[in-house]
């Protein structure tokens, strides 16, 4: 019986939970809703207590004054990049209340409101914003109704008005209400930009964004720090530890500044005789997160690659085939190819394939029976196109 009585309180309370989940504080229409006005104003919302991914990495000063955009203080955010706690990546959510990643009853009814502007200057111009957005604090009891976010952004050195849309999205229920997230790779050395005058916003004449499938060309790399770049090479697979990666070099790059280097040791350093790297959406996500894109209007993917020597063996290189929670449409792939010593551009045929969600962007796979003294070898300038 006191099972049973455990049981029906648990469930009891976790209905309760979501009934509080869908009554958050009720803003009224037409008001503004600030998130970050100035340093200690009664008018702001949220904390930024979210530290995520290499949080050791972001230092954030919310009384700012120099160079505001209004008022007397701005936010000034610096990110060394140094991957602290091993991520590649660093973010910063502004939270209700605060260190809520959905397990404490809070948030607000936002539904009056369709937009979310605020200002943002990098102090040199070229810093590179992986996103910012709205909602998306998954926890097990309370959970954000919405997910919004804009970004890849390079900033200026001036101070730029930005917008979320939020037209049509779930508002009732937010306890995430802003975020930013970096990565180390579009900025290497780190970067310091600015934020200010944070707030939701409620424009009658504001009409929804319509999501379709992603224009092409669309790139998985370019350059280093190219804005236009999508996916993240985070998927290390096999023996891991014997890859090393620069997806900075700029050892003969085929066009730009840089091209990626991989180097692989053949040493079987996990057992497993192989190695690869999948480029991911977002960074590490195996397919546990709903966060593919839409590539349906790709006809192919081509890439270009060379060998350091020449006579280096890829196995296979792959678009999509993640399996899980949310799986990819579909896959495609190429090989086994020899790389020669001179760049080759390389295409993987998408014809008839459903390309309507893809996690996993690009993929190569080797192996030390292929390659047993290792190899060391090239990519540049890999990009979906019609």
């Amino acid at each position: 019986m006191r099972r049973m009585l455990l049981a029906v309180l648990f469930v009891t309370g976790a209905i309760l939970g979501y009934a509080a989940q869908a009554e958050g504080i009720k803003i009224p229409k037409g008001d503004t809703f600030v998130i970050y006005t100035d340093k200690g104003s009664p008018e702001n919302h949220y904390v930024p207590s979210g530290y995520m991914g290499d949080y050791g990495d972001i230092r954030l000063n919310e009384a700012y004054s120099e160079d505001v955009h209004s008022g007397k203080t701005c936010i000034q955010v610096v990110y060394t990049a140094d991957k602290s706690q091993g991520q590649g990546w660093a973010g910063v959510y502004w939270q209700n209340p605060p260190n809520n990643w959905g397990t404490k009853q809070g948030g607000f009814d936002l539904s009056s409101m369709n937009k979310l502007t605020f200002w943002a200057k990098g102090e040199y111009g070229d810093e590179i914003i992986a996103e910012f957005k709205v909602g998306g604090i998954n926890g097990k009891v309370y959970e954000d109704t919405a997910d919004v976010k804009i970004g890849p952004i390079q900033l200026t050195d001036e101070w730029k008005k930005y917008e979320i849309n939020l037209v049509g999205a779930d508002l009732s229920y937010i306890s995430g209400g802003f975020a930013f997230t970096l990565q180390a790779g579009q900025n290497p050395d780190g970067c310091t930009f600015y934020l200010d005058d944070i707030k939701f916003e409620y424009d009658p004449n504001l009409k929804a964004e319509t999501k379709g499938p992603e224009p092409m060309p669309f790139a998985v790399y370019i350059d280093k720090r190219s804005v236009e770049n999508h996916f993240v090479p985070s998927g290390f697979m096999g023996d891991y530890s014997d890859i090393k990666m620069n997806d900075a070099s700029e050892e003969d790059p085929h066009s730009g500044d840089t091209c990626i280097k991989f180097v692989y040791t053949a040493k079987a350093s996990r057992g497993a005789r192989w190695a690869g790297v999948y480029w991911l959406e977002p960074a590490n996500n195996w397919g546990q997160l709903d966060k593919g894109y839409d590539l349906s209007k790709a006809r192919k993917l081509t890439f270009w690659a060379r060998g350091a020597k020449g006579g280096e063996r890829i196995e296979a290189f792959k678009v999509g085939g993640i399996q899980n929670n949310y799986s990819d449409s579909d896959s495609a792939e190429i090989g086994p190819i020899v790389l020669s010593k001179e760049w080759k551009k390389y295409t993987i045929d998408l014809s008839g394939k459903d390309m309507s969600y893809i996690i996993g962007g690009f993929c190569w796979v080797t192996n030390a029976d292929v390659n047993p003294e290792g190899c060391t070898f090239y990519l540049d300038d890999i990009v979906y196109e019609e």
